[in-house]
């Protein structure tokens, strides 16, 4: 499986970014699909995963400002980044695995991983 982003860049505090994730090869492999970030000096950490059936997680830091939501196909993944502040800066990853249980929420980081896309936040 492969997975290729897209979105990242810089915006102002307050603004809005959408991030895309298509995954492509054996996509029958996956049933999770997510976003992780890194900042410099900092562990990669959840932001945001989707399971096929809609069972979600969510970063503390992220709830209400952040949504994710899957394509028609089931191969997509979008973040909706709303209302961002600098502490958001970092490199996000899209990540993608299988889950035994598609209707438990999905917090934990699967076998797939995608390139980085930097999103900056600053003015």
């Amino acid at each position: 499986v492969q997975l290729q982003a897209s979105g990242g860049g810089l915006v102002q505090p307050g603004g809005s970014l959408r991030l895309s994730c298509a995954a492509s090869g054996d996509i029958s492999s996956i049933n999770v699909m997510g976003w992780y970030r890194q900042a410099p000096g900092k562990q990669r950490e959840l932001v945001a995963a989707r399971t096929s059936v809609g069972a979600t997680a969510y970063a503390d830091s992220v709830k209400g400002r952040f949504t994710i939501s899957g394509g028609n196909a089931k191969n997509l993944v979008y973040l909706q980044m709303n209302r961002l502040k600098p502490e958001d800066s970092a490199v996000y990853y899209c990540n993608a695995g299988w889950s035994t249980y598609p209707d438990e929420s999905p917090a934990r980081a699967y076998k797939y991983w995608g390139r980085g896309t930097q999103v900056t936040v600053s003015s």
